[in-house]
């Protein structure tokens, strides 16, 4: 069935063939209390993928009865690549959170990691920021490296005094090599650190925002002629908005924000920008707050950070009878279609359960209709994604339109799994 493009025309629908479920990893399914890194945690979670130009896969997760990030590679038809995974971090006396991988889009040997660490600085909180870098593939890892340095709670997305989630963290790289990462804290602040040499080295953080409130869930995204964007939204603000600032100048300097506003709490960005300057960008918005439920909106804006269209609401698939979904992940495939996956949630104080995927073929002018991606919200698996936070990269799309899904599932004292689920996009005008 075709979707109505922001015009209210008829329009191409956009669908997925799924041709491959692959186990990547399982594990026990228990979680003691929380005695900082003392704690008794056995079980697979936070799963991030990255896939390069021909449909291979790059899968980075947390195995937590280690403490650590693992890596792992996929052919297009996901065969495994290195003979085992790779343990990345290698501490197994802090815990490890909510990885993200970059693949180069100039050297295909060379791949970025970066993740948060439960190290306790000082701070309130315990969380940095940790970078490593490999050469070869995967097949071996730089020693990781402390981007944050900081007591002030590094990956933390504050969203009450009380409440907040891990993995408030992002990594990109722009066309002309440059490295991009982002992590919020604790205490509220926003910062960019940025690296010329292929992460062999760091400049200094630019903070860009938290003096007014704290800074949460940060997107980026690196535009044509090196733009970097950046979308965040704020803790402790019922009716949160989306915030969006641009830097022309690499990373150095960014804009006043643009906010992107709307009728309640606004949360959870994820952004691209097409190669005509075009800003996609997704979020999850609660109109009576945040302890209702989320419906998931999409919007289009220029490079002057004008709205193209009005903003979509997008409906959760016709099998999901629960209120809405949240924490989207939005990506383009290699024509500029936007991608959009997010979670399905039963309830609004319930884990979720399932993910839902909608696409475009012109644009974003259209989205089709939400469909639920198959065996994610199979009840014997358990709820899905990650214990420590929802702020996760779990869709990539290579540039001959080879989809690739990762999802986390915990079923308690049963089992713990990674699945990757791989599709091919396939259109057809109704």
């Amino acid at each position: 069935m075709a979707y109505t493009t922001a015009h209210g025309s008829k329009a191409p629908d956009a669908s997925v063939i799924w041709t491959h479920v692959i186990q990547v990893a399982e594990g026990e399914a228990y979680q003691g209390p929380w005695r900082m890194n003392e704690s008794d945690f056995r079980y697979v979670d936070a799963p991030a993928v990255a896939v390069d130009p021909e449909g291979g896969v790059a899968v980075a997760w947390v195995d937590q009865s280690r403490r650590d990030v693992i890596f792992q590679r996929f052919d297009s038809q996901g065969e495994p690549v290195l003979a085992d995974p790779v343990n990345v971090s290698a501490t197994p006396d802090v815990f490890s959170w909510l990885p993200r991988v970059v693949l180069d889009r100039t050297d295909e040997g060379i791949v970025y990691l970066l993740w948060q660490e439960i190290v306790f600085s000082g701070g309130s909180h315990g969380g940095e920021i940790f970078f490593a870098r490999s050469e070869d593939g995967g097949q071996s890892f730089s020693p990781p490296v402390n981007l944050s340095n900081t007591p002030a709670g590094a990956g933390k997305g504050r969203l009450t005094p009380q409440s907040w989630h891990n993995g408030s963290l992002a990594l990109a790289q722009g066309p002309d090599g440059i490295l991009y990462s982002v992590w919020t804290e604790y205490e509220g602040a926003l910062r960019v650190r940025r690296s010329v040499d292929q992460g062999r080295t760091w400049e200094e953080p630019v903070q860009v925002a938290g003096d007014h409130a704290p800074a949460r869930g940060p997107a980026l995204a690196v535009g044509p002629g090196g733009a970097v964007w950046l979308a965040w939204t704020v803790g402790e603000d019922p009716q949160a908005d989306i915030h969006l600032v641009r830097s022309t100048d690499g990373g150095r300097t960014f804009s006043s924000a643009r906010l992107v506003q709307g009728p309640g709490h606004a949360d959870a960005p994820t952004l691209a920008v097409d190669d005509e300057g075009t800003i996609h960008l997704a979020y999850a918005e609660a109109p009576e707050g945040p302890d209702s439920g989320y419906s998931i909106r999409y919007l289009r804006l220029n490079s002057d950070m004008e709205e193209l269209d009005e903003p979509r609401t997008l409906d959760p698939p016709r099998s999901h009878a629960g209120p809405g979904g949240g924490f989207p992940v939005l990506t383009l495939d290699g024509d500029d279609n936007p991608w959009i996956l997010w979670d399905l949630f039963p309830g609004p104080r319930e884990r979720p359960l399932g993910l839902a995927l909608a696409g475009s073929v012109d644009g974003g002018e259209s989205i089709s209709v939400p469909t639920l991606v198959p065996g994610t919200a199979d009840q014997e698996l358990g709820f899905s994604g990650s214990l420590q936070g929802l702020f996760m990269r779990k869709l990539a799309i290579s540039q001959n339109g080879r989809l690739a899904v990762v999802h986390g599932t915990f079923n308690p004292g049963e089992r713990s799994r990674i699945r990757l689920h791989l599709g091919e996009i396939s259109s057809a005008t109704q």
